[in-house]
C-alpha cells in the first residue's frame, strides 16, 4: 500500500534549498517579508477591544459586588449533551 507520493519531496527540498543561509545570489540578505495593517482595520479592532474591556469590567464589578446572577438551567442545557 502506498500512502505517500515519493514525487512531492523534490518540491519541498527546492524550497528548502531556496531558503537556505537568507542570502539571494549576490549574497546581500533577502528581503522579509511584511504585513501592513490599515487604519481602519487598527480603529476596528481598538473599537472591539474597548466594548470587550467595558463587558469584562462589568462582569469583574458584577461578581465583586455579589451581584452577577448564574441561570442554572441555562448551565444545566448546555452540559446536558456531554452527560447522554
Amino acid at each position: 500500500m502506498k500512502i505517500n507520493d515519493a514525487g512531492r519531496i523534490g518540491a519541498i527540498q527546492q524550497y528548502r534549498k531556496s531558503q537556505g543561509s537568507g542570502l539571494d545570489k549576490a549574497g546581500k540578505p533577502q528581503a522579509k517579508d511584511e504585513v501592513q495593517i490599515s487604519p481602519q482595520a487598527k480603529e476596528l479592532h481598538g473599537t472591539q477591544y474597548a466594548e470587550r474591556s467595558d463587558r469584562i469590567e462589568s462582569l469583574k464589578k458584577a461578581v465583586s459586588t455579589g451581584t452577577y446572577h448564574v441561570e442554572a438551567n441555562k448551565i444545566a442545557e448546555k452540559l446536558l449533551p456531554y452527560i447522554y
